[in-house]
């Protein structure tokens, strides 16, 4: 099957210019009051795609039209790029510029290929690597795209996995962890998953100079239907991951897995009530500004569980329905919802699972 390819004059036609030169007013204004902005993708209530960047508040401070459902973000400080990426499996992503004002950038997979949802620059934010899947085969690719050269695509390299979904670069700007989910999935059959009793889900780390294997980790065989997926880095550089269970219902089976460099990767124990509410699902994780504060959540029950990265113990838990995106702001972290909260304010939007700090 041939994905889609959107039109790129078409999409530009509707999107404008760069978000800087698009504000309103009001958004001109909760620009210049804002030291933290953030970017959540959405469906508004008339069934359109698109991306908001909103202050601490919750205040949308402007809004871009996407081709199709988002997902995930890559973010680069140095260059100022905010990468939008489909939802899987899509095949396109769109890139704005927080400074400039230029159009977006609309770039794609090749045709055997889709995006997983999730990517990240490289240190110096002239790469962008992200997760796709090589369908035809099933094995997932790392692309790399040349963010100088108008996100063209001039390489990839093996994920090491199958399913590869959230990538971060590590502390010392050379090595990507990979979140390898071990579902294998074919566009032809949409978001059907294909392998479930044979699943092998693992953490890869990438020398990304090379796309050589570093090292590979995996949990216990009683585990392996636990799709690893989401990841944070904390300040003693352990990446915490979310997943997200694929086997029995009444399984009692961790949801979180920590990869440091003395245990590998293990699983996370959490008291049963704290457990129980996250229901074998955690849809996005996210550490505070100090490192020392993990959040996790999970939309099947809308609870937010804050726990303690030096302890594992768990400080506490909110809930609000339909909440998934989560990331840390200057005195804790921000949540949105698919119900229409945004922090402590409400819009006629269904944000999806992410937050990306631009």
């Amino acid at each position: 099957m041939k994905p889609v390819v959107v039109e790129r004059r078409k999409f530009l036609a509707g999107a404008g210019l760069a978000w800087l030169s698009s504000l309103t007013p009001a958004g001109a204004e909760r620009l210049m009051a804002a030291d933290i902005l953030f970017a959540s993708a959405y469906k508004d209530s008339g069934g359109n795609y698109g991306v908001a960047i909103l202050d601490e508040a919750g205040s949308i401070v402007s809004t871009h039209p996407l081709p199709g459902r988002g997902h995930g973000f890559a973010a680069n400080p140095k260059l100022q790029w905010l990468v939008a990426f489909a939802r899987r499996p899509g095949n396109f992503a769109v890139a704005i510029h927080r400074r400039k004002s230029t159009e977006p950038v609309l770039f794609h997979t090749p045709v055997d290929r889709h995006f997983y949802g999730h990517g990240v620059f490289s240190e110096d934010g002239r790469l962008l690597y992200a997760a796709e899947n090589a369908f035809e085969t099933g094995e997932g690719a790392i692309g790399v795209y040349d963010v100088t050269d108008g996100f063209t695509r001039i390489s990839e390299f093996p994920s090491h996995g199958v399913g590869p979904h959230e990538i971060v670069l590590m502390p010392d700007g050379k090595t990507l962890c990979v979140a390898n989910g071990g579902i294998r999935t074919h566009p032809d059959q949409g978001r059907q998953k294909l392998n479930l009793p044979t699943m092998a889900p693992s953490m890869a780390l990438i020398d990304t100079a090379t796309g050589k294997l570093l090292s590979s980790h995996t949990l216990p065989a009683n585990l392996h239907r636990l799709s690893l997926r989401h990841m944070a880095v904390d300040a003693r550089r352990q990446v915490w991951i979310g997943g997200q269970y694929e086997g029995d219902l009444l399984d009692d089976v961790p949801v979180l897995a920590r990869l440091d460099d003395d245990k590998g990767l293990v699983s996370v124990e959490i008291e049963d009530p704290v457990s129980a509410a996250l229901n074998k699902y955690a849809g996005s994780v996210a550490i505070s500004n100090d490192g020392k504060t993990l959040a996790v959540t999970s939309p099947k029950s809308g609870v937010l569980v804050r726990l303690d990265t030096i302890t594992g113990k768990t400080l506490d838990m909110t809930f609000d329905p339909g909440t998934c995106g989560v990331q840390a702001r200057r005195d804790g972290f921000i949540s949105a919802s698919e119900t229409g909260r945004f922090g402590q304010a409400s819009h006629p939007r269904a944000w999806d699972n992410h937050i990306a700090r631009v």
